[in-house]
């Protein structure tokens, strides 16, 4: 891989980290913080507030955690360096 396509690669992959890391604060902090003004909507029957808490989050960082895995396997494949 020559020095150009390097810099972006890892740009690209930067770039992925830093959005998943946000992802992963406003499920794991920012959810919880507004929990109260969350509780006024209902969510299957529950208030949204506390299904996030017990069930929301949990389910948000099981789909960031594949989501993740096929991004970053895109940037692997678009750079040549996925590993077969």
């Amino acid at each position: 891989m020559q020095a150009d396509n390097t810099e972006r690669y890892w740009s690209s992959t930067r770039a992925l980290m830093f959005f998943m890391l946000f992802l992963w604060v406003v499920f794991s902090f920012g959810v919880h913080f507004f929990v109260k003004d969350l509780n006024t909507i209902q969510f299957l029957g529950f208030p949204l507030g506390f299904y996030m808490a017990a069930q929301g989050s949990l389910i948000a960082f099981v789909v960031m955690l594949f989501w993740f895995a096929y991004a970053q396997d895109r940037i692997d494949r678009k750079y040549d360096v996925a590993e077969d």
